[in-house]
């Protein structure tokens, strides 16, 4: 198994794993047998930073898991190719699923546009979480999470003309370019500034070239 990269979600976390101070609300998400998405930071080896989801943005807890224990590994990108769906019970296709957020219908509408860029791509956030779980945690008023990997330079004219086209989207799309040495905003990529923030497992900084971000940290 590769690793784990952030975003991924893993089964096989229990409330047993989770450290002494873990929130109560925390042990019952895992006992209900829900993921744990990868976050950055840096752990030891044999080990992956973790977070555990629960009800509303008050109700997140960071933590750490032991890559032995990972049952399953379901990428941003595998819910768009329908391959988690062996991993949930009762799954059906993105697509397919009864969902009032808009986000969904945002999903959809943009897919094709992201196809044909030729990079992987994949919802993250709310709508990741409840394609690979199938839990109501959308309401009419998400934003679309996603990332797109881009593991050689994406022109800045390229990331202006994507972000026009997602910002027709019928709910605000948040796009992260995945970068080898980390995560920038499409957002940021596509403005005037100079230098925007990369995001790493050993912290954020700022940059000018991502692409150049981690030959220059060697």
């Amino acid at each position: 198994m590769s690793a784990p990269r952030a975003h991924d979600l893993l089964w096989g976390m229990t409330p047993q794993m989770l450290a002494d101070d873990a929130p109560q609300w925390a042990a019952q998400v895992l006992a209900g047998g829900q993921p744990v998405v990868v976050r950055r930071a840096r752990c030891s080896d044999g080990w992956v930073a973790v977070g555990v989801r629960g009800h509303g943005r008050a109700q997140r807890w960071g933590g750490f898991m032991r890559e032995v224990d990972i049952d399953h590994v379901v990428s941003p990108e595998s819910l768009i190719a329908g391959q988690a769906r062996s991993y949930v019970d009762g799954a059906t296709a993105a697509w397919e699923r009864a969902c009032p957020a808009m986000a969904i219908d945002a999903l959809v509408s943009i897919a094709p546009v992201l196809a044909a860029t030729g990079l992987h791509w994949g919802p993250t956030g709310g709508v990741g979480y409840h394609l690979a779980t199938g839990l109501d945690v959308l309401h009419a008023g998400s934003d679309l999470d996603l990332l797109l990997r881009t593991p050689t330079p994406f022109t800045r004219r390229a990331a202006k003309d994507l972000l026009d086209i997602l910002d027709c989207a019928p709910c605000r799309i948040d796009l992260q370019l995945e970068t080898p040495a980390g995560a920038i905003a499409l957002r940021e990529w596509a403005g005037p500034a100079n230098r925007v923030l990369l995001k790493s497992a050993s912290g954020a900084r700022l940059v000018s070239d991502p692409w150049l971000a981690l030959e220059c940290a060697a």
